[in-house]
């Protein structure tokens, strides 16, 4: 079997690729390797399926018809495990193998599960994805407590869902307040007392040792020794970057698939997105992971354009959330604290129900923002950040209650409404 494009890899990453390539190459052959038997959904909506808010059909990123429409073949219920760049060759796990031409690995991330005694007992349940989800939800009738193991995005979004079906949760988090990588600690500790009005446990500084129960999960032991009853252990760590096809193919892997600011990897012709690969970060200005949605898309898209001959660079992204956990909104973008104290400015505005906190460098350029509370306004701020803007001018005025577009500078404004700025994506710039 042989194709143009084989993208290994059927989320945002991978559809970005094949929209892209579809812009550029009408008739070239795209074949999409999907692991999961679904077509493409989204992976943030799992914790909806569970809550009851959403149903595999309205979990969707794309028409039922995307894939006819767009010509793809598209192969689901398959696992690439095999690679061959000199032959330009992959083989999945039923012994097919695809030649290429151009290759996209959009391959994602695998659970982290941490060594714990215990484990392989009924009740036991990674949060990844849907079909996780699906193993969890029919797994409910038998819980009334549930441990959550970490309080991160997964962690959190998994224990909002098993509150909304009736599930008393404790979240067990490692370090001293949840939702770390993403918050400093006073917005922790907003969230946490969100999260507790819900009547969550919140056990924090502890991790789990082992996992009680003969066949099925009856109970946990903390590292301290407590022990507390359960009835189902989510495990919600995070995830690590999946790499082994690259690994085995001698592709340059750091923590993540090293890719240039084309999305290329280090062997020619094989290109790299999303949650597998460490790609520019303009905050930090270096290759990081940064596994959310909008930058696998979007280096997806650049992937693809690339692939398909049109060349175009990435501009870099940074990581960045908005969300919606136990009733408080949030936005965060970039560092949540500055790494060392010489050489940034820290703003901070907060009330009774309200934190914003703003991280400006030596260039005097937002690198880092988290809004709680009051997020209407947080994507000025943001469009601030990834344009690499200088605030100096107005930094005075940037946690003002009526900031906003109007009170940037004339300048500002033109370049943004231009489209003229150093943020953007421009497609065709090598």
């Amino acid at each position: 079997m042989k194709t143009k494009y084989l993208i290994i890899g059927n989320s945002a990453g991978g559809i970005g690729a094949a929209e892209a390539i579809r812009e550029v190459d009408k008739e070239g052959i795209i074949t999409i390797v999907g692991e999961e038997p679904y077509p493409a959904y989204s992976r943030p909506l799992i914790s909806k399926f569970v809550s009851g808010e959403h149903t595999p059909e309205t979990m969707g990123i794309r028409s039922a018809s995307f894939y006819e429409n767009n010509q793809i073949d598209v192969v689901l219920g398959h696992k690439a495990y095999k690679m061959d760049t000199a032959a330009k060759t992959v083989t999945l796990d039923d012994g097919t193998e695809i030649g290429y031409a151009r290759l996209l690995l959009a391959t994602g991330g695998k659970p982290i599960v941490p060594k714990m005694e215990g484990m392989g007992k009924a009740g036991i349940f990674n949060f990844i994805n849907l079909a996780d989800a699906k193993k969890v939800e029919e797994y409910l009738p038998n819980v009334r407590r549930a441990v959550v193991i970490g309080g991160g995005l997964i962690g959190i979004s998994a224990t909002e869902a098993l509150v909304k079906r009736g599930v008393k949760v404790t979240v067990v988090e490692m370090k001293s307040y949840p939702l770390n990588t993403i918050l400093d600690e006073p917005a922790g500790r907003i969230a946490e007392y969100a999260i507790k009005k819900y009547g969550v446990n919140m056990m924090t500084g502890r991790t789990v040792a082992k996992i009680l129960g003969e066949d099925r999960v009856t109970g946990v032991v903390y590292d301290d020794g407590h022990e507390m009853v359960c009835d189902m252990v989510v495990v919600a760590v995070g995830v690590f970057p999946r790499v082994e096809l690259a690994q085995g193919a001698g592709i340059t892997v750091n923590r993540g698939i090293v890719v240039d600011n084309h999305m290329m990897t280090s062997v020619p012709d094989v290109y790299a997105c999303g949650d597998a690969s460490e790609a520019f970060d303009y905050v930090y200005g270096a290759g990081r992971l940064s596994p959310v949605w909008p930058n696998a898309y979007i280096g997806g898209r650049v992937a693809g354009y690339n692939m398909a001959g049109l060349p175009t660079r990435y501009r870099g992204g940074t990581a960045m959330n908005s969300l919606n956990y136990f009733g408080l909104e949030m936005a965060t973008a970039g560092m949540a604290s500055p790494p060392s104290p010489e050489g940034y400015e820290v703003l901070v505005k907060k009330s009774e129900d309200t934190y914003r906190k703003l991280v400006i460098n030596a260039e005097d350029k937002l690198v880092g923002m988290i809004f709680l509370g009051d997020i209407d306004k947080a994507g000025v701020y943001f469009g601030l950040m990834r344009d690499r803007i200088q605030v100096t001018t107005f930094k005075k005025k940037l946690l003002a209650e009526d900031f906003g577009l109007a009170l940037l500078p004339k300048e500002v404004i033109e370049e943004r409404l231009t489209g003229a700025t150093a943020g953007r994506v421009k497609v065709g710039e090598a």
